[in-house]
């Protein structure tokens, strides 16, 4: 019988650890009064500071998605540029509360440096860049071409895969920071630019004369870029990947920061739900009860957030493909908050 006891103490001991543990990011968050996020060093429409050290772009709404959660203020938010090599050490070592960086969802980084993926913020894939003059129409036509690539990438993993299964000769000319890659092409050192499709399409929207180069249209990967939190604290992961569900929710249920206020008087139990009106969601999560309201009013929908930073109306162009909502012939998908 003592050591059924001892047993069961020991157990709530480990428990209370567990909880206390869970907690911790949360807790020190609201104790400094922000997040700190990590992300690239610029890439337009997914995480670039203007003149002023204003950021902006899809990763960087996410960031201020959580923040509006947490604080009811998106500007609750500090930003860490990283490099390819520095990101996933940086969030190990606690320098950065949730990394939202264009990072690639894989299985050996999602099971072996204690870390999880929150969701697939972006459907992307990886593509190559060439200089028109070259009349190169195809990545079949690149064997032997100087290929700038980001080192410690799975860009870099994805096209000596590419070239091996083509029977094409694999030259490349490796950095160490996408802003070296990047200016290496420009100046001439490689032929071709690889990275996601989406990053090309940035990079390209910046040259001076974005026409002399085209993105070659084949798309060599699966790049399913998301936000990730250290591993171990299950409130912190379920704020992070909640925020996510509830962008797509949101646009899904037609509400915007437009129409949010209106909406709180709406008879869909959905959006009652979403917006705190009915039922206690917030606190599972630490969170008001407000949570998503909070999102949607300041940051807005997926939606909003997809076309003022990278959608077709804007200098990258980029139409919503796969980051469609499911509905619309795309795979985004959100579960329902119920």
């Amino acid at each position: 019988m003592q050591k059924a006891f001892v047993s069961i103490a020991v157990a709530a001991s480990l428990g209370l650890g567990a909880t206390a543990a869970q907690a911790a990011i949360l807790d020190d968050v609201k104790a400094k009064g922000y997040i700190q996020c990590g992300v690239t060093g610029g890439v337009a429409g997914f995480s670039a500071p203007d003149s002023n050290n204003v950021w902006t772009g899809i990763e960087v709404d996410y960031c201020r998605a959580m923040a509006a959660a947490i604080f009811n203020d998106a500007d609750a938010v500090r930003f860490t540029s990283l490099t390819s090599q520095e990101r996933f050490t940086a969030l190990s070592a606690g320098e950065v509360d949730v990394l939202s960086r264009t990072t690639t969802w894989t299985m050996s980084r999602d099971t072996q440096l204690g870390i999880s993926f929150v969701g697939t913020m972006f459907y992307d894939g990886q593509g190559f860049m060439v200089r028109v003059e070259d009349g190169i129409e195809s990545a079949l036509d690149l064997s032997g071409a100087a290929i700038c690539i980001e080192s410690g990438t799975t860009t870099e993993l994805n096209a000596a895969d590419y070239f091996a299964a083509n029977g094409m000769e694999f030259n490349t000319v490796v950095f160490v920071d996408q802003d070296e890659v990047v200016k290496a092409y420009e100046d001439g050192r490689c032929d071709v630019y690889t990275t996601d499709s989406s990053a090309l399409a940035a990079e390209r929207s910046k040259f001076a004369n974005p026409d002399d180069h085209i993105i070659l249209p084949e798309i060599i990967s699966k790049e399913p870029l998301g936000p990730v939190v250290r591993a171990g604290d299950t409130q912190w992961f379920n704020i992070a990947r909640w925020t996510y569900f509830a962008l797509l929710e949101a646009e899904e249920l037609g509400v915007s920061s437009a129409n949010v206020d209106e909406q709180l008087g709406s008879d869909n139990p959905a959006i009652k739900r979403l917006l705190g009106v009915e039922g206690e969601f917030g606190a599972p999560l630490g969170l008001d009860n407000a949570w998503a309201y909070q999102i949607i009013k300041l940051v807005g929908n997926y939606a909003e957030t997809y076309e003022r930073n990278v959608g077709p109306d804007t200098p990258i162009g980029l139409e919503r493909g796969l980051n469609a909502l499911w509905r619309d012939g795309g795979i985004q998908y959100a579960p329902p908050i119920r």
